[in-house]
């Protein structure tokens, strides 16, 4: 059975970034992770950052099929929204890959590592411009900035179950649905 190299490559430096951070991955512990020689590393990718970048673009695309399961047609926006949001984060939450580039980008600010966050970040904010584009189009919800409006959703989110963490405990699910349908569906105003 021919091994694909390429693909013992990407899971060892995987399983080293989740377990040691992008900045203290080595091509060495790739290579030995990988059981190959580091010269084939190199027929592949030319550095470090091409790996986690191929990485990171499957992630990619593993929490965009992730979230196309959460949307369920018979369902309002607002449920859907809340759907897609907690099972990307949930996602993210569960990957540890992706809790370690994320401690690292806070911790040490790897440029690296911060681009990939941000390419993350914008494809879940593209893809939640396209559910609320079309709430808007079919009279859902106000018209509004897309993507703005993706970006506030999504830092909400964000602050509600990883930042209150770190001082608080937990939110639970339901009460994150009900603060969200607060603050953007029904508004603090009486």
């Amino acid at each position: 059975m021919a091994v694909d190299r390429k693909q013992l490559i990407l899971e060892a430096a995987k399983k080293s970034f989740s377990l040691f951070g992008y900045k203290a991955t080595t091509m060495d512990q790739v290579a030995k992770l990988a059981n190959v020689g580091k010269g084939t590393i190199y027929t592949f990718f030319k550095n470090k950052e091409e790996i986690l970048d191929e990485i990171v673009t499957s992630l990619i695309k593993d929490m965009k099929t992730e979230a196309e399961k959460a949307v369920d047609p018979n369902l309002s926006f607002e449920e859907n929204i809340h759907r897609v949001l907690l099972r990307l984060l949930e996602f993210r939450k569960s990957h540890q890959l992706t809790i370690k580039l994320f401690q690292e980008e806070k911790e040490l600010g790897t440029r690296a590592v911060s681009d990939v966050i941000q390419r993350v970040e914008k494809a879940v904010i593209d893809y939640m411009k396209g559910i609320i584009q079309e709430a808007v189009d079919r009279g859902e919800i106000k018209e509004c900035n897309p993507e703005i409006t993706a970006f506030v959703m999504l830092k909400t989110y964000i602050a509600l179950i990883f930042d209150w963490e770190k001082q608080h405990p937990p939110i639970e699910k339901e009460e994150i649905s009900k603060l969200f349908r607060l603050y953007f569906f029904e508004g603090l105003g009486k």
